[in-house]
């Protein structure tokens, strides 16, 4: 039995990087090619094989040190009768004749280390974030080449576990327990959580977690279709007709999402990600209700009038204060829109309605001063916050659809959209 000291060989350019794992223990058996040590720079990760078989006698390092070539890991006692106490560049070198050699094999045996380990390959960024949020990325079957993982990997695992949170908090030891009790600090109240909302949080989670959200933020002058809107009147009573703006956001939707049809369609997970676009136009509408949010989805926008779309609203609204609407109301949409307008606040990231891929969230408008054909004007400005999944649709197409909303809420097409 000989002894031989294990260090850092010649891996590029790394120095001083830190070491983020320790794949191996003191005892343990080891097998030329097992990994060691995982180490990071801010350009990549690396792991670190062993050159011989053996048992790890001393280990010499530990989860965040900082490491450069010729640093010492472990002692490994192994059979071979070979002198070498030191595994060093000259020995490396002398091995593979070239240092570039080394570099290559060691970065196959990064890429290649699913074939002899259950070691996942992933990016510093991906392992980074798996530390995040306590989830052991060993455990994660890698979607990129050669089993490597990254972070919608991570994300769907999580998405994967939110489906029975209680038992997920069980099985992986997440559940927190309070330092101390609430009631220390004076008095409370126990409430159930609404069945409604404990119905749509692992809805959430899923979207969440599952979901690359960006959300684009924009301006919208509505102040010729206020103008029109306020001006309505019934042809018979010559009353004002009391019909909302968010009946001519869906309009304007509508015609949106006909030009853009990536807003109007939805990621088929289970079919290896192909897309399903949709030909119909059915507008999610967030109603707030007393037993928590529901969706409710107003059927083929495309083919109402304001007029049709505003009593559905008012209907579908009512159905669901009443938890009357039919369940099945609540699933086929094209996309949805949130509304904060009749309550207040202009900016918000909405959360997407899965298996959507956008939303549109809706501010409150306000008079605001604009600087207009050479003069400051008074118009009115309804703010857009709009949620996409960056899978489907990129910055420039999302922004180029706010541009498209933006025009059909304006003088152009407020006429139109009441037709």
């Amino acid at each position: 039995m000989s002894e031989i000291e294990i260090k850092v060989p010649n891996i590029g350019d790394f120095k001083d990087v830190e070491v983020i794992e320790v794949l191996i223990s003191e005892g343990q058996t080891l097998k030329k090619e097992d990994p060691l040590i995982t180490i990071e720079s801010d350009k990549s990760s690396v792991e670190i094989p062993s050159n011989f078989d053996g048992k790890v006698k001393s280990l010499r390092i530990k989860v965040g040190d900082k490491v450069s070539e010729g640093d010492l890991i472990l002692i490994l006692e192994t059979l071979s009768q070979k002198k070498e106490k030191v595994i060093d560049n000259s020995i490396i070198k002398k091995e593979n004749k070239k240092p570039d050699l080394i570099k290559s094999k060691i970065q196959k045996t990064t890429f290649d280390q699913n074939q002899f380990t259950n070691k996942s390959s992933a990016s510093p960024k991906a392992r980074k974030f798996a530390r995040e949020l306590g989830v052991d990325i060993n455990k994660i079957i890698g979607s990129e080449r050669k089993g490597r993982v990254v972070e919608s990997d991570i994300k769907l695992f999580v998405a994967s576990k939110s489906n029975d949170f209680t038992k997920n908090r069980a099985e992986n030891n997440l559940k927190i327990k309070l330092e101390y009790p609430h009631s220390e600090f004076g008095k409370i109240e126990i409430k159930e959580i609404p069945r409604i909302k404990k119905l749509s949080s692992k809805y959430l989670m899923n979207s969440w977690t599952n979901i690359p959200h960006v959300t684009n933020h924009d301006e919208a002058d509505i102040t010729e279709l206020e103008e029109f809107r306020t001006s309505l009147t019934d042809i018979y009573t010559g009353k004002r007709k009391k019909i909302t703006p968010l009946a001519f956001i869906i309009k304007a939707l509508t015609v949106s999402l006909k030009k853009f049809p990536n807003f109007n369609c939805s990621i088929d997970e289970i079919e290896n990600g192909k897309m399903t676009i949709k030909k119909y136009y059915h507008i999610g509408i967030a109603v707030d209700t007393p037993h928590g949010l529901m969706v409710p989805k107003l059927r083929n926008a495309d083919n109402k009038n304001i007029n049709l779309i505003s009593s559905e609203l008012k209907k579908l609204s009512e159905q669901c204060r009443n938890l009357k609407v039919d369940k099945k109301e609540l699933y086929g949409g094209s996309m949805t829109i949130t509304s904060l307008g009749g309550i207040g606040g202009t900016f918000f990231t909405p959360i997407i309605n899965y298996p959507e891929v956008a939303i549109l969230g809706v501010g409150k408008s306000e008079k605001k001063q604009i600087f207009l054909n050479g003069k400051f004007v008074t118009r009115t400005i309804l703010p857009l916050s709009l949620s996409y999944d960056h899978r489907i649709i990129d910055g420039a197409e999302a922004a180029r659809f706010n541009n498209e909303l933006k025009e059909n809420l304006g003088i152009n097409f407020a006429y139109k959209l009441a037709i």
